[in-house]
């Protein structure tokens, strides 16, 4: 049963019933923002994709049928959650943003898949680095309930395009800022009448190439426009929820790094420079973050993917098998949705094409 706008309302209303959104610095109405902010993105991306893009573009392109269907749920569930947040706002007197106008530079299913993707694995990790802003339990929940249908989004997707939907056993939480400084640049322009939020975007970074990365690869960074290369005592952090990870770096001047990937991190990842050693914050942080994707290694010594999964429930998902034209070694079977999940470690042919498509996405807007 989906949501009415009535039932939408009334939720949010009684959001707001709980309490008034508290005035601390970063105010309970500054994380709802914040939060709206993404998912009108998240909203307005889809709702562009599935106007440019028919059932038989996704076809041809390799997604088997139900994934159209399915992509229309989720865009549906990001533009719920834009109401969502705009109700419950103005229920708590607060102005909620108004949707600004995006540049998504994808011009094909595969990039729109790839950044859809990212996007959808960044949601996760802003709720999640969010999270412990919320100063209302109530709040909290709300914002709970919404991270976690990202993350079905985030692995529904990744599952279809041939990386492993559960990379690791922790997902990786985003501050405020380094959430605004990977959004940003997909960020045109806005009302005047948003009020401005408090964050900041840290001078971009991202990998040289971004074809399958291994723990243990030494990879190339890229600077982009605001950083200072006169910076010394330049450190690389990958950001984890127990901490940060830190990495061998090594300078190759003109804003240009090499950096070794260290054990304990998976699946879409984020690096970021910072000025020392000894923490990972918004005082130090003087890039970033990257966007990267780990791999991990099979029995067979590839790196692992996704072959088949069915899902039932209330939206009665089935999850798509990219066809052999896209992968080159995918089956060509989709699993039924009363059909058990199965896992094979297939080749990752695909998570490293995609990867192809993210580096040169997030180059066009970044760098």
């Amino acid at each position: 049963m989906r949501f009415t706008n009535i039932a939408l309302t009334g939720a949010a209303i009684g959001l707001a019933n709980a309490g008034p959104v508290s005035k601390r610095a970063i105010s309970d109405a500054d994380v709802l923002n914040y939060a709206l902010t993404l998912e009108h993105l998240e909203a307005s991306f889809y709702q562009e994709g599935l106007k440019n893009y028919t059932q038989e573009d996704f076809i041809k392109a390799g997604m088997k049928d139900p994934f159209y269907a399915n992509l229309k749920e989720v865009a549906s569930d990001e533009k719920q959650h834009v109401d969502f947040l705009t109700s419950a706002l103005k229920a708590a007197g607060a102005s909620p943003v108004a949707r600004c106008t995006y540049n998504f530079p994808s011009t094909d299913v595969s990039g729109f898949l790839a950044l859809a993707s990212v996007l959808e694995g960044v949601g996760v990790s802003a709720y999640l680095g969010a999270a412990a802003s919320i100063m209302s339990d109530t709040y909290l929940t709300a914002a709970g309930s919404i991270l976690t249908t990202e993350a079905r989004h985030s692995a529904y997707l990744r599952a279809a395009l041939g990386e492993v939907p559960f990379a690791q056993a922790f997902d990786n939480p985003l501050g405020f800022n380094e959430v605004y400084t990977v959004a940003s640049p997909f960020i045109s322009s806005c009302p005047s009448s948003n009020g401005a939020l408090p964050v900041k975007a840290f001078p971009s970074l991202m990998m040289s190439s971004m074809g399958v990365i291994m723990t243990g690869s030494k990879v190339e960074l890229m600077t982009g426009r605001g950083f200072d290369t006169a910076i010394s005592d330049v450190h690389a952090a990958f950001i984890t929820v127990t901490g940060p990870v830190w990495a061998p770096l090594k300078s190759m001047g003109d804003g240009k790094f090499t950096v070794t990937v260290p054990k304990g991190v998976a699946g879409q990842s984020y690096v970021v420079l910072t000025k020392g050693n000894k923490q990972a914050t918004d005082d130090n942080i003087i890039a970033g973050p990257a966007i990267v994707e780990i791999g991990k290694k099979t029995a067979m010594g590839t790196p692992s993917g996704m072959a088949a999964m069915g899902m039932g429930g209330k939206k009665n998902v089935t999850m798509p098998t990219p066809s052999k034209s896209m992968t080159g070694s995918w089956s060509s079977s989709s699993a039924t949705a009363s059909a058990s999940p199965i896992y094979t470690g297939a080749g990752q042919k695909m998570s490293g094409g995609i990867a192809g498509v993210v580096a040169t996405i997030l180059a066009t807007v970044w760098l």
